[in-house]
């Protein structure tokens, strides 16, 4: 199982006082999963979130979060998704269907990237449950970790 974290995950797993962080651990020891992976937006948003205040309970200065990413990616479970082909036509494909929220950018395109990479996307935000389609691992404190591609597919 190759996995697409989102930025919530990854905060998470930095911070040992984040109100998931238990929950993100234990994923994090989930053997059956083979990679875990960033892609251009959830690098950003690592970067730019753990240094923030408001997003992080402990801050990391630019110039830590920036180690830490680097660090998560010397390891070996982890890899660079780059965008796969047709992104574009499955991003416009979900944003464009009736009901879209505008709110929810973002969401679709990271749904969009872990479709065309075969990639299970997991997150700790459940509106990513609206894509159809979507192999979707939605952690939660309450309930235990199963992927919810079948309810999706």
């Amino acid at each position: 199982m190759n996995d697409l974290l989102d930025v919530n995950v990854w905060l998470a797993l930095v911070d040992k006082r984040h109100v998931h962080h238990p929950v993100a651990a234990r994923y994090w020891s989930d053997a059956t999963v083979q990679s875990r992976a960033f892609c251009r937006i959830t690098a950003n948003g690592f970067l730019r979130l753990s240094s923030n205040a408001s997003a992080l309970p402990n801050p990391l200065s630019p110039h830590e979060a920036w180690i830490i990413y680097r660090q998560f990616l010397a390891l070996p479970i982890i890899r660079w998704q780059p965008e796969p082909p047709q992104l574009d036509d499955t991003y416009c494909a979900l944003t464009c269907a009736p009901g879209f929220a505008h709110r929810l950018w973002t969401d679709a395109y990271l749904a969009a990237f872990a479709m065309g990479s075969n990639c299970r996307l997991v997150s700790f935000d459940g509106d990513f449950k609206r894509f159809a389609g979507l192999d979707f691992l939605h952690l939660t404190p309450y309930a235990p970790i199963a992927s919810t591609a079948s309810l999706n597919g």
